[in-house]
């Protein structure tokens, strides 16, 4: 089964037992691996349970494939399922899970665990089209989405936090779940369990305080250099960013959130609002102190530009998913021809 966007967090939570086998791909390795735990937990008290836990690489079941069966098909000593994580999955795998597929176990479950799959992916592909399996992606989540992940962690933490801080944390830690959840459970512990902190707001200089080092090169470093035609700032942020460890296509959705954002303001101001009224109606809101930097670039940037800067990151955004191509390099092309545009 192909799982929508919509689908995906519920089926996280709680499984479709018709799916005895679930392929979970993607470039965001974190998020991968959390979303694994969740569901290895619906099966099983404890990933390491030597037992009811079994990890195998797709090396061992190429060599050996009646090893998933053998695995898969096991009872468990002491009643339940058994959970079987296969790791490093891949195309060479396609062959043996649609053999599995035919008479899957009804309790253990299957779990592979793939980097990027395109949509030719033959694995894919055949988890996508069994009703006993279930594919489900795990992209590199955007700013709103780390929103929510970081309101959600701090409402279960007993603590309110301010739209700003919220803003400010989200756009430095957007790019991997594992680390964007390291960084609000540190900024949790900064604030700290005390009975005198209990529903306390977290304000955002509380967070620049516990997590400065997040940001200490930003995403919006970033955008506001390329928009703002300081290529030397644009370069040296881009190059601070990778050394990092930001996915390129994390900047590059960045920059497109960015230049769409500019875009939508001028349609709102050639309906009659004024640049004030437009950027105050963005949602997310633009953090204060990049107001009148936003405001400047919206004068800047007039639509034939815009829409010719859109253009060119939706063409550079496709070419990075064609395998081999030089991601690097072509994002950094991109960047210095944009900041250079006058």
């Amino acid at each position: 089964m192909k799982l929508s966007w919509k689908q995906i967090e519920p089926f996280v939570r709680s499984p479709d037992p018709k799916a005895r086998v679930i392929l979970v791909y993607g470039p965001d390795a974190g998020l991968m691996r959390e979303r694994v735990k969740t569901m290895g937990l619906t099966i099983v008290e404890d990933l390491n349970d030597p037992f009811n836990a079994v990890t195998l690489g797709a090396d061992i079941l190429n060599d050996d494939p009646a090893r998933l069966s053998d695995e898969a098909k096991a009872m468990s000593m002491m009643g339940g399922g058994r959970l079987i994580r296969i790791e490093s999955g891949g195309d060479k795998l396609t062959a043996l899970i649609k053999e599995y597929l035919e008479d899957p176990s009804a309790e253990n479950l299957v779990i592979i665990e793939a980097g990027e799959l395109g949509p030719r992916s033959s694995l894919r592909k055949a988890c996508e089209a069994a009703k006993n399996a279930a594919a489900l992606p795990c992209y590199v989540e955007d700013e709103r989405s780390v929103s929510n992940l970081i309101r959600d962690m701090v409402r279960d933490a007993g603590y309110r936090i301010d739209a700003d801080a919220t803003h400010w944390l989200a756009a430095n830690i957007t790019g991997d779940r594992a680390k964007a959840r390291g960084e609000i459970e540190k900024l949790i512990t900064y604030i700290g369990p005390k009975p005198e902190n209990a529903g306390s707001t977290i304000r955002l200089e509380d967070v620049q305080s516990c997590c400065g080092e997040a940001g200490a090169v930003s995403l919006d470093d970033l955008t506001y250099a390329v928009a703002g035609a300081d290529t030397g700032k644009a370069m040296n942020s881009f190059h601070r960013l990778i050394a990092e460890g930001v996915p390129e296509i994390v900047i590059l959705r960045t920059l497109q959130n960015h230049f769409r954002r500019l875009h939508y303001t001028h349609s709102q101001m050639s309906e009659g609002q004024s640049v004030d009224q437009a950027v105050k109606a963005l949602q997310p809101p633009i953090f204060f102190k990049f107001e009148n930097a936003f405001k400047g670039q919206v004068t800047k940037w007039k639509l034939p530009k815009l829409n010719l800067v859109l253009g060119k990151l939706s063409e550079l955004e496709a070419q990075t998913k064609m395998t081999g191509s030089p991601v690097q390099t072509l994002c950094a092309q991109a960047i210095l021809s944009i900041s250079a545009m006058r």
